[in-house]
């Protein structure tokens, strides 16, 4: 299509194709909101296409690209090879982050509180109802536990982040394996529910002896303390770039189908034992010319994205999971 443009007397025909910007429209998972924000802004703003994504739970995510109704999705409960096949959709891993567990204890600092992995389960189980009880107090000599009770707050929404926080309770407690499980949507047997990472965060800001868990970036943002998680060595562990990272050290993704991997509960004594991968879904079947669009998009995510995401305490994926993403994915 030819359009005609006038300047100072003359006409010259320009092509609306050429300046036309392709939109990509993507939805899903809280967890990497903040470094997807990030991204979509300043690519739409220098590069050759315009990106939205909306933050609307990973469960929502995947939904609306079943329907059709995204280009793509972003998912940290991430599909089998058999469900991609089954759906018609292809996955790969776009970063690594970490849950955290925050509370609200007036007079306790971040990093302060100390829960073994026990303590934790029980809390959400419901079993441990109470600051001062002696389980907690235990492992948090010096420091001074309210006799207030616990309200724990968990998401309301199918929520990846739910995911890979339950996959984690469910490798640490035969009884919540057995009465709860692990999966984007389970029957808390406690709690107060919240709306994606930010009403989490909101609720454990409003409720004094509150808990919760959320991605770390949102507790930073929030001013939240965090406590710090017994590890499969036995050590408490603070939450940082440093201890995501550690806890892929040892992942082999040359030996995950569909790039299916779970990361929680590694081993490696620094290793952060809540740690998760954010992965991104498309189409088998999308528009050649939005599947090119989209394969440069991310490949900017990749590389030149990679500084936003460590100013915002994400892990980029390691060099050598890129070069298998390029070729199995996006060079098909």
């Amino acid at each position: 299509m030819l359009k005609k443009l006038s300047v100072l007397g003359l006409t010259f025909a320009i092509s609306a194709t050429l300046t036309a910007q392709t939109v990509i429209n993507g939805a899903g998972a809280s967890f990497p909101a903040p470094v997807y924000q990030s991204w979509t802004y300043t690519y739409s703003q220098t590069g050759p296409s315009k990106v939205n994504y909306q933050s609307v739970g990973s469960g929502a995510g995947v939904n609306q690209l079943k329907a059709k109704t995204v280009d793509f999705a972003g998912t940290d409960n991430p599909l089998t090879k058999e469900d991609q096949e089954k759906e018609g959709m292809e996955q790969f891993p776009m970063l690594l982050g970490g849950v955290v567990v925050i509370v609200n204890l007036p007079g306790v600092k971040t990093n302060e509180l100390k829960l073994e992995r026990s303590v934790l389960a029980d809390i959400f189980l419901g079993k441990i109802t109470s600051w001062d009880d002696a389980r907690i107090a235990k492992a948090n000599s010096g420091l001074k536990l309210p006799k207030t009770k616990i309200t724990v707050v968990r998401r309301a929404d199918s929520s990846g982040t739910s995911f890979i926080f339950t996959n984690y309770l469910s490798k640490i407690s035969k009884e919540w394996e057995t009465k709860v499980g692990a999966g984007a949507s389970v029957n808390w047997p406690v709690g107060i529910g919240g709306q994606k990472n930010p009403g989490i965060c909101n609720n454990v800001a409003k409720i004094r002896g509150s808990i919760g868990y959320t991605e770390y970036t949102y507790a930073v943002e929030a001013n939240l303390a965090c406590a710090a998680i017994e590890n499969q060595t036995g050590k408490f562990i603070t939450a940082d770039v440093d201890s995501f990272r550690a806890s892929a050290a040892n992942a082999e993704w040359d030996k995950a189908p569909g790039f299916y991997m779970v990361l929680t509960d590694q081993p490696g004594e620094q290793s952060w034992p809540i740690t998760g991968v954010t992965y991104i879904l498309i189409r088998k079947d999308a528009d050649p010319a939005m599947r090119q669009a989209m394969i440069n998009y991310f490949n900017w995510c990749f590389t030149t994205g990679a500084t936003a995401a460590q100013k915002l305490n994400y892990v980029p994926m390691p060099e050598n999971v890129v070069k298998m993403v390029e070729a199995q994915v996006f060079k098909k």
